[in-house]
């Protein structure tokens, strides 16, 4: 019996046997292997444990270079990658996670570390989803589930120019992959700013037959006034100007309302749900930090939005002007788009370059 089950073990299921391995990726077992974690000799750790030796937290955590790319899993066979953990120190819009699966030389996933765990602004904040926790002090978590039928392989590039300390976890199951078990992606995108009457490009290029699973949005206001009125489109198998899918506005997707206003207080109020939510809400200091700035994730996980052939998705970045009109906003947009589809993956727009991704 095999224990993938779509989206992993739920309370249904728990009680229920399997022949699957579970296994475990760390820097006190780089491979994964069984019984072969906690044996270092040599790491980050090695002393502070020099009076107590191997066994003893010796290598808790790795150290990327600046410019380095590490590979932090080479994983070979069918399975599932279950949970990522990391605590990676540094610029997060600098260090660069990319997956690969089964040999493609294209990767799947190619998204600064931040945005990937909806936490895009190098701020803490806390997020409690089905998909995603960013728990404290900076523990960012995933639980995707990430099918693979041949080979996964992990990377972290470092493109700042002092090295970073990563602290990581990546649990997996070894098991059989059902026929139709798709590819997990993840693409990230940035328009800073929006020109003016553009619409936002979430996610376009993809190719295949899969389901769009979640939208995560950092989102910088260069206005006063309401921001939100502007709508989500998906253009799914052969779309030409009009969508199949059209959202009301940018809070009625993100599963809020009016402007998400405390209606009491008169602020912005975040919120955290298994599906969606505000989770961060950075607010002018009265000084440098003159804009505001948002963190908004919708997880598509009870409701996916099915494609056969192709799909693209867009917002509006839209606000109000004189006379109860509409006006097209020139805002600071990165966005990452989540979805599961048939291999191969097509190429992916090239990431900014490391100014266009700073966060100022």
């Amino acid at each position: 019996m095999s224990d993938f089950n779509g989206l992993g073990m739920n309370l249904g299921n728990l009680p229920r046997l399997s022949r699957a391995k579970s296994r475990s990726i760390s820097a006190e077992n780089f491979t994964g292997e069984k019984g072969k974690a906690g044996m270092a000799t040599e790491g980050t750790g090695a002393s502070c444990a020099r009076d107590l030796g191997q066994g003893w937290k010796i290598s808790p955590s790795i150290r990327i270079e600046a410019g380095e790319t590490f590979t932090l899993a080479d994983i070979q066979g069918s399975g599932a990658i279950q949970h990522i953990w990391m605590t990676p120190t540094g610029h997060w819009r600098f260090s660069i996670l990319r997956i690969y699966w089964d040999d493609q030389e294209q990767p799947a996933v190619e998204c600064p570390v931040g945005d990937f765990f909806a936490c895009g602004w190098q701020k803490y904040a806390p997020l409690s989803s089905l998909a995603v926790c960013v728990n404290p002090g900076s523990a960012l978590n995933c639980y995707w589930e990430m099918p693979f039928r041949k080979r996964c392989r992990i990377t972290m590039t470092n493109i700042a120019t002092e090295p970073m300390v990563l602290y990581y976890q990546i649990d997996y199951t070894l098991t059989d992959v059902p026929d139709d078990a798709a590819y997990f992606h993840a693409q990230f995108r940035r328009t800073n700013p929006l020109p003016y009457k553009e619409v936002y490009t979430i996610l376009d290029g993809v190719r295949g037959q899969g389901h769009y699973v979640g939208t995560y949005m950092a989102w910088q206001v260069n206005n006063t006034g309401w921001w939100g009125e502007g709508e989500i489109k998906f253009f799914l198998d052969g779309d030409g100007e009009f969508p199949t899918i059209c959202g009301t506005g940018t809070e009625d997707y993100f599963c809020g309302s009016y402007n998400f206003e405390n209606q009491v207080e008169h602020r912005y109020e975040e919120f955290t749900t298994p599906y969606a939510g505000l989770s961060q809400v950075i607010r002018p200091d009265g000084l440098y930090a003159s804009q505001q700035r948002f963190g908004l994730y919708r997880w598509h996980i009870m409701d996916p939005i099915r494609f056969e052939e192709d799909l693209r998705v867009t917002i509006q970045a839209l606000g109000w002007r004189s006379g109860g009109r509409y006006l097209p906003l020139q805002v600071d947009i990165a966005s990452v788009a989540y979805w599961y589809q048939t291999l191969p993956t097509a190429p992916f727009p090239p990431l900014p370059d490391k100014d266009a991704l700073e966060i100022i």
